[in-house]
């Protein structure tokens, strides 16, 4: 019989994710914790999620932005919309765009709800501008 065991890295996720819980923060607070998990990241991943942040504010002002299981998150109306979770959070060889089940990204019966992310180009950048969109609904 095989027995369920979390990682390290899950386990320290989990943690992470019951801290944030139990701290109500400010908004300045909020975006401060944001940006400094994402000025640990690696070269590649901190380019990518700076640049990620940024358009997302751009393309979304009215988004909250906070951690999520220790990941830079973006919030509307109070609910999870998308997240950025660098390659080294789970050993990754990848980073990864995920979307929550409120962003409007539906096609058919089957659609994508979350993305690989390996380097940072114009066809990169302009895809997370039509992602960020689409997923407001």
């Amino acid at each position: 019989m095989a027995t369920t065991q979390f990682s390290a890295e899950e386990r320290a996720a989990m943690k992470e994710r019951a801290k944030e819980l139990k701290e109500a923060q400010t908004v300045q607070e909020d975006l401060a914790a944001v940006l400094d998990k994402i000025a640990g990241m690696g070269d590649v991943d901190r380019g990518i999620a700076t640049r990620f942040h940024e358009i997302a504010l751009e393309v979304a002002p009215q988004l909250a932005v906070r951690l999520w299981y220790g990941s830079p998150a973006y919030y509307q109306d109070g609910k999870l919309l998308f997240f950025f979770q660098d390659r080294g959070k789970f050993k990754t060889r990848y980073a990864t765009l995920g979307f929550s089940d409120r962003a409007a990204l539906d096609e058919g019966s089957m659609w994508a709800t979350s993305y690989a992310v390996s380097a940072l180009t114009p066809e990169v950048e302009q895809e997370f501008r039509e992602l960020v969109r689409r997923a407001l609904g």
